[in-house]
């Protein structure tokens, strides 16, 4: 590959880095060609850009881009994928659902994965990232909170007119 043609990439990987808030690494060398085109067919539904990219090349767009990732360097060995989402939790869930789908698969192979100007290093993260809510569930469990004292103090008016009813009602049949 010619050194203009390394410098493209390189340019165009740095574009997808800092375009999004959340990117994977992963390696997918074990799957053979079927099982790619179901995991590729599976990021298109959920809205995420999977790319097979050379270590090297990923490692100087890490350093051109406007991401703090250094971190993620131990992580550039082997095989690598890199998975872009607009949600955080997305590729994670993604990874688990294929895994579960495919049980005699240990693949995807989880290396890495920058959140929201966080790293996270190693299998053992999978899980956190799994259970990380999205933006999205963030605010709707915040909308829950924020409603729910309003609902107690109108239950508590409705059924105190109730109870208040009940006595007047009582009162006038004793007369």
């Amino acid at each position: 590959m010619k050194r203009s043609e390394k410098q493209d990439i390189i340019d165009s990987l740095v574009q997808e880095i800092n375009s999004y808030n959340h990117f994977y690494l992963a390696d997918i060398s074990g799957l053979n060609s079927e099982k790619t085109s179901d995991l590729r067919r599976i990021c298109f539904q959920k809205d995420v850009k999977l790319i097979v990219v050379k270590n090297t090349l990923l490692k100087r767009a890490i350093d051109a881009s406007d991401k703090n990732a250094d971190e993620l360097y131990v992580a550039l060995k082997g095989n690598t994928s890199l998975m872009f989402s607009n949600s955080g939790n997305v590729p994670a869930k993604l990874i688990q659902e294929f895994r579960k789908k495919n049980k005699r698969l240990d693949r995807p192979v989880f290396k890495a994965a920058y959140v929201e100007e966080s790293v996270y290093v190693g299998e053992d993260q999978f899980e956190a990232l799994v259970n990380l809510k999205s933006k999205e569930e963030l605010i709707g469990d915040v909308i829950a909170l924020l409603q729910s004292p309003a609902k107690n103090v109108i239950s508590a008016l409705q059924s105190g007119g109730q109870t208040i009813v009940g006595v007047l009602k009582t009162l006038s049949e004793k007369e």
